[in-house]
């Protein structure tokens, strides 16, 4: 078994879910009492939270690569950021290491073509619904249209994910909006929804909406356990 290499805690309760996910999916491939091997390097959020608002990604980028670094050194086999939005740097924490990252929206895209998917909503942090470092890896390396919701909507999202979802406050309205919003893409044409925020998913889940949904926690976290166990 290789060993994943994980940077979190951004925020620490959606690493929680990652943690969850890549040893339950060990432990169902392999049985008994297995688990994953993973080296885990959790930052302080509030630090990096106030650098993506300011957006100074060339600092982000430098304590990010400094914490690839300490877990390459440690031993891991390859990395997997545990958000979404930070693989706004992953090319420029790629260059500081030797194994490779597992980018999320490529696992997603993965995903997403195996279904037949076309046309995908996107909700996210407003870095990822705006900046072209996750639409535009979907839409040119995929061939997937990606439409967002309208500025309200973005304005919505972000502000719900950053000051409740990240705290882990966890809010029945919030969720009614959140669905209001999926409605919405959906109008506009999309197939499904990327829940393009690793936090998105501790408030909305498949059985609230008829929309497929794909949880990119899952879906990474999925695609590391393969990686891990397979040979060669």
């Amino acid at each position: 078994m290789k060993t994943i290499g994980m940077l979190g805690g951004m925020s620490w309760e959606s690493t929680l879910s990652y943690y969850r996910a890549v040893n339950e999916g060990v432990k169902q491939s392999l049985g008994g009492l297995h688990s994953a091997k993973i080296i885990l390097y959790s930052v302080d959020f509030v630090e990096i939270e106030e650098l993506q608002h300011r957006e100074d990604w060339e600092k982000t980028a430098d304590i990010l690569s400094g914490a690839a670094r300490s877990v390459e050194l440690a031993g891991a086999d390859f990395l997997i950021i545990c958000t979404n939005t930070m693989h706004i740097i992953a090319r420029e924490i790629q260059e500081k290491i030797s194994i490779p990252i597992v980018h999320i929206a490529d696992a997603t895209a993965h995903a997403l073509q195996q279904d037949g998917i076309r046309t995908t909503g996107l909700l996210g942090t407003k870095f990822t619904m705006e900046e072209p470092f996750y639409k535009g890896r979907l839409e040119d390396n995929f061939g997937i249209e990606v439409v967002v919701p309208e500025e309200a909507g973005r304005d919505t999202v972000h502000e719900i994910i950053y000051h409740e979802l990240c705290l882990g406050e966890i809010k029945p309205d919030s969720r009614r909006r959140f669905l209001n919003i999926i409605a919405g893409l959906k109008e506009q044409g999309a197939e499904a929804v990327i829940l393009g925020c690793t936090e998105i998913a501790l408030l909305v889940q498949q059985d609230d909406t008829d929309v497929p949904l794909y949880d990119t926690t899952a879906i990474h976290a999925g695609r590391a356990v393969d990686l891990a166990l397979r040979e060669g």
